[in-house]
């Protein structure tokens, strides 16, 4: 569920206009200048990489050959799991279509993923969270985190419990996983080995711990939270919780040691801050946040110390920047944006290179 689920109206951007009709999962030459904008001194040579639908939380595989990613697209209901290559070709569902899914991972050796799905409890795509109590995400307990070949076979189960098991990353050292489980009641990060053993509880705050990812070498992780502080917000937050809700308008980034110590918090700004990823320095993260505007939908890249110094923004789009990923190098980053989309409240997918 990390994904942020944004309906927006397209802002009319004839400066991301192209002269050439545009075919999805091919490259578009003249979009490398247009889909910049001037104050994104960090991003050179943007490239759109979908062009239909709701896409989200593209990430590279162990060798950088491909990108998996979650799309609802055509006719689908919810998301599905995605392929493709870095030039957006070579594009094919490895879910089977059946049951949502979420938050697809590549693992070492290039030929699995490990994502989460509800299809083993339900081919269908379970119920839309009850908006009637604000903007919320349900943790559907139904998701369960499974393996697959990436060409679709050999779909089997890594890890359940009878709460919500999605959220899982891969750690660049290739031995370990973390995930954010509801398997004790609250929402807490885990860690457990690359064939689903030895799970450990890494988290023991009360709120919502997710979306964690690791640092370079394996040693720390980022991470999002929401961590009520007074007795009315502890117990809107149980409300919530109880029905498998979590209200994700309040967030901040924090990083602890990859066993759970030391952990500490990064943002402290009140907004919605959320998708963190480490900088291959170790030293920084990206992130993306709506703190600096008005409108709580409209979200922007920022980039940060893991001491919490040095706030900079990357981002400048009206609307929605998201889901950033580094190459190892750093010479590429990865992101979701709903800029130079073709129907209100798409999201697509753009490979840029990095400027530092």
């Amino acid at each position: 569920m990390r994904k942020y689920s944004i309906t927006l109206t397209v802002l009319i951007t004839l400066l991301f206009a192209c002269t050439t009709e545009k075919q999805p999962g091919a490259l578009d030459e003249s979009a490398s200048d247009t889909l910049r904008l001037p104050q994104e001194v960090h991003l050179a040579n943007i490239r759109q990489l979908t062009f239909d639908g709701e896409n989200a939380e593209a990430y590279f595989s162990f060798d950088e050959q491909w990108l998996t990613f979650q799309s609802t697209r055509n006719d689908m209901e919810c998301d599905q799991i995605f392929i493709m290559d870095l030039n957006g070709g070579n594009l094919s569902r490895v879910s089977s279509g059946k049951g949502r899914t979420t938050c697809a991972y590549w693992l070492p050796d290039g030929e699995h993923l490990i994502f989460s799905s509800t299809e083993a409890h339900d081919p269908g795509c379970l119920p839309d969270p009850d908006r009637s109590k604000g903007y919320v995400w349900k943790l559907y307990p139904e998701f369960d985190i499974h393996k697959i070949r990436k060409d679709g076979t050999g779909l089997e189960k890594l890890f359940a419990s009878r709460g919500y098991d999605a959220e899982a990353t891969v750690s660049p050292k290739g031995d370990k996983i973390v995930f954010t489980s509801t398997r004790d009641g609250d929402p807490e990060i885990y860690s457990m080995k690359i064939d689903g053993s030895d799970v450990r509880r890494l988290t023991f705050e009360k709120g919502y711990d997710g979306g964690a990812f690791f640092s370079p070498d394996g040693s720390k992780i980022v991470f999002r939270a929401n961590r009520p502080q007074t007795a009315d917000e502890l117990d809107a937050y149980h409300e919530l919780v109880t029905e498998h809700l979590v209200r994700p308008t309040r967030l901040e980034i924090y990083v602890m040691n990859a066993d759970g110590s030391d952990v500490r918090q990064v943002t402290n700004n009140g907004k919605a801050n959320f998708a963190p990823f480490m900088h291959p320095d170790g030293k920084r993260i990206i992130f993306s946040s709506n703190m600096d505007e008005s409108n709580p939908r409209n979200f922007d890249l920022y980039m940060i110390n893991i001491d919490g110094s040095d706030l900079k923004r990357i981002t400048y789009f009206e609307e929605f920047d998201g889901f950033p990923m580094f190459s190892r190098d750093g010479k590429k980053l990865v992101f979701c944006s709903n800029r130079n989309n073709r129907k209100a409240g798409e999201t697509n997918i753009f490979i840029a290179d990095w400027i530092d």
